[in-house]
């Protein structure tokens, strides 16, 4: 019987489990939503800006910028997004692994580099492999708010217009789809010029000779939006970071659940065995006493 008894125990065990991770995934599901409905709102207006700078630099061909100046890279910054929490398949340890080889790369180039991390996932790894953290932040989760990520974008404009950086790169999980996101690293300074960005820049150049009529000048107008633009797609990646760490977590606690479920049925099978023999025993003993009192 003390089988057949620690079988049902972990079978209830199993089935409290699976209660949980069918609740975590639930909650991850609705985030996801919410959290993909900003990034694509996000991306939308990002394409749209860059739309708009190409037709403005294809008006104002030769407009020298700050943000557009390609220098040697002597002092390079690495922005480093990952979650707070755990329960999210390889979502924190793919984005630590791309981090540590951007880093390692840099060290090797003799490249001095001030890291920032988000999440106390990468904190904790980060700091494990004995990487200096200059920065780091907690108070993201699955909304991140434009007025929080706008501080340190501007920290960074500045530094780079400074020349305090040469080089800003994020490593974070790229979303794609439901079925695809990738952790890259992705370089957001310095700017890369709005005609590279796009295709087609010919028609672009009649677009805006068309539509747009520039004041005081094109430069000035450019001036003004490359920092818009940099700030918008800083806020892209840490949207993608919020949808892809729920996207990881709604996946993994799915198979959470179904390998639970499987579990359960492997024990419910084992116990319903274990407790007919344990049956089939106690019907042979009270025979066995029968026989033995007709004797």
């Amino acid at each position: 019987m003390a089988k057949a008894r620690a079988l049902d125990r972990r079978r209830k065990s199993v089935r409290n489990i699976r209660k949980i991770t069918r609740t975590m995934e639930l909650i991850a599901t609705a985030r996801f939503k919410k959290a993909m409905d900003r990034s694509v709102a996000a991306r939308d207006y990002t394409k749209q800006l860059a739309k708009i700078l190409e037709n403005i630099a294809a008006a104002g061909a030769g407009i020298v910028h700050p943000l557009l100046e390609v220098r040697p890279t002597k002092r390079s910054a690495v922005l480093v997004l990952t979650g707070n929490r755990g329960l999210c398949g390889g979502y924190n340890s793919n984005v630590v692994r791309q981090a540590v080889a951007i880093l390692g790369q840099w060290r090797g180039e003799q490249v001095g580099c001030d890291t920032t991390v988000s999440g106390k996932r990468g904190i904790s790894a980060l700091k494990f492999r004995g990487i200096d953290i200059r920065r780091s932040f907690t108070n993201f989760e699955d909304k991140p708010e434009f007025d929080a990520v706008a501080p340190i974008g501007r920290e960074y404009l500045s530094a780079y217009a400074a020349g305090e950086i040469d080089r800003l790169d994020v490593v974070y999980t790229r979303f794609h789809n439901i079925a695809k996101q990738e952790a890259v690293t992705e370089m957001l300074l310095p700017l890369k010029p709005p005609e590279a960005e796009g295709q087609g820049a010919k028609p672009a150049t009649t677009l805006a000779s068309q539509e747009y009529d520039f004041y005081p000048s094109a430069g000035s107008i450019l001036e003004e939006i490359l920092p818009a633009s940099f700030l918008s797609r800083l806020f892209k990646c840490f949207l993608d970071a919020a949808v892809s760490e729920q996207v990881a977590r709604m996946v993994a606690m799915k198979a959470a659940t179904e390998n639970a479920s499987g579990l359960i049925k492997d024990l419910s099978r084992r116990y319903n065995r274990a407790r007919q023999s344990q049956i089939t025993g106690e019907i042979m003993e009270i025979l066995g006493g029968v026989e033995a009192l007709k004797q």
